[in-house]
Formats: C-alpha cells, structure tokens, sequence
C-alpha cells in the first residue's frame, strides 16, 4: 500500500521515480479505508530532504501511511523557503487536540546548545509531553533521541572529542525485540554527531533498555519496556550522498572535518560513496511501523481507534 503525502510535495517526484507508490490527498479520498496517521516533527535544516528520506522508507510497506508535517511555530527556518513551509506544514496547535499512531522527531544541528537554550526547547517538550498521551508511539532520531531521553529520563548528552561521523557497523544487543526482526547479526548505520549518550546512565534508567550498540559509535538503539517510545542515535534514513555533502559542505567552509569513516571506497572523496544500510532503514521503519504502531494499536470492536495506550 502507498504512503499518503500532501499534494505537490517535491518528494513525490523522487519517489515515484524510485518505483514507490506514493498517493496525493485528492486521490486517496477516493478510498474507503482507513491509513495509519503518522506525524512527522521536521527539525532539519534542509526539510525536503528529509521529507524525502523518512517517506521513502515510511512507504516501503503494506500498510497505508497518512503523513503529516509540523514544525515549530516559533522558529523560521533560514534553509526551507517560507513558501514550502506553508504549502506543506502544521504547527503543534493546528494537531494537538488529535491522536496519533505514530510520532516521529528528527534531529537537528544544536548539539552545540544546552536543551533550554535551543529556541524551540520549550514547544519541544510540550510536543513530547503531549505524546504521552496522543500517540501511540513516538521514534526520536539523533539529537531528537538525545532531546526525549533528557526530557523523559533526565540523561544527559556528552560532547565528544572529534566528531562521530561515517558509517559505522552495529550489533544486536537484544535480537528478539520486534525492532529488528529479520536482522542480520551485524548492520550498517550512518551517524553524524558531535555529542552521545553514555551507556552507564541508560542503564541507570529502569524504563530503558538498550537494543543495538556499535564498537565505534556506542548506543544505538533504545526503547521503553513495551516501545512505545524508541529511540535511534543514527540516521538510516539518510541518502547515499547525504554525508558527502556535508562533508563538502564543511570543508567548502573551512571546517576542520575528517572524512567520513567506512564510507567512500578506499577514503577517496571522488569516488561514490559505498551503501550499506539501506536493507536496515527500510527493515527498521517497516518493523517499527508493522510491530511497534499498527500491531498494538488499540481499537474498538467497531475497528474505530478510540485512545492511546499509557502504559509503558
């Protein structure tokens, strides 16, 4: 089945091309069935590409994907045009008196600031306040999985010495979660990132336990004892060129950046960076979707959902 995205959306072009069955609005109104309301919480600076990137694999799925966009209302974003932002975006207050299946909060280049002083901190932890409540369950993605654990666990994210940056190799902490059913033993995962969360002060949280890990990377994957809420320190989502041109783009700059680790064949930057974890980000969010969201999704008799679970 398609995954649902607003009409005149750039990702649809790009997906389309990619044979994945992307529906307009005006064209799913045309069917008697009723899809799986995802929200997306876009926190990225360049927001069509990761529109792109999280309905590519939202989409790779049986199931029907309703997806919506919000952003935070009292941020401008200085990357997407004003346009694309009020073509194809909602603010929390436009949305919060509705439930959902599934959240999915992105991450964002503010690693540098505390939490509180990020502009949007507080409309943030309203949004994960809020979700307790109204959905189903919510997937936190980089600096947005280290946001939900110091909001909801009070962990602490820790500046790095060098950057974490490349594609690093993970393995299973716990292969019988229905996260990463179908895995291989060993998988690939991008990361970008200059700060962590410590292994130490997950375990410290009696809620949280620990599903994937990287030699290199540290903590990847994180969930709440029944995933409602999951939490991915890495992008699986990103393109093959995604961490090329971040690369470029900081050396353009001046930036005194490395190369991204395990990535371009024999570290040569003119060659086409090597991918490796695609399989894993289409197997993780059609996992995620299937078993975590539409599997345990309450409902009536009537099949009408009629709350969100709020228990852990």
């Amino acid at each position: 089945m398609p995954i649902k995205i607003p009409n005149q959306l750039p990702a649809t072009k790009t997906l389309t091309a990619e044979n994945i069955f992307v529906m307009t609005e005006t064209r799913a109104v045309t069917q008697d069935i009723r899809p799986l309301q995802i929200l997306l919480l876009n926190l990225m600076p360049t927001k069509a590409d990761t529109e792109t990137q999280l309905a590519r694999v939202l989409g790779n799925t049986p199931l029907q994907i309703d997806l919506e966009l919000i952003a935070p209302a009292g941020h401008t974003s200085r990357n997407t045009s004003q346009e694309h932002m009020l073509s194809f975006y909602k603010t929390f207050p436009e949305v919060k008196d509705r439930t959902f299946d599934g959240l999915i909060i992105t991450g964002a280049p503010v690693e540098h600031l505390p939490f509180e002083e990020v502009d949007y901190w507080p409309e943030l932890c309203e949004i994960m306040e809020w979700s307790k409540t109204h959905v189903h369950s919510t997937l936190h993605i980089c600096w947005g999985a280290q946001a939900g654990l110091y909001y909801h666990y009070g962990i602490p994210k820790r500046q790095l010495d060098q950057k974490l940056f490349g594609v690093f190799r993970h393995t299973l902490e716990d292969p019988n979660f229905i996260l990463f059913r179908g895995f291989d033993d060993t998988f690939w995962v991008p990361h970008s990132r200059n700060t962590t969360v410590d292994r130490e002060d997950i375990e410290a949280a009696p809620e949280l336990k620990i599903l994937s890990s990287s030699p290199e990377a540290g903590v990847y994957a994180v969930k709440t004892a029944q995933g409602r809420q999951v939490f991915l320190m890495g992008h699986a989502e990103y393109d093959r060129d995604t961490l090329k041109k971040e690369y470029l783009r900081d050396v353009a700059a001046g930036v005194d950046i490395r190369l991204p680790k395990h990535y371009f064949p024999e570290d040569d930057p003119g060659r086409d960076p090597l991918v490796r974890w695609r399989s894993c980000a289409h197997l993780l969010y059609g996992n995620w979707l299937n078993y975590c969201v539409y599997q345990t999704t309450p409902y009536d008799i009537g099949g009408i959902r009629h709350g969100v679970r709020t228990d852990d």
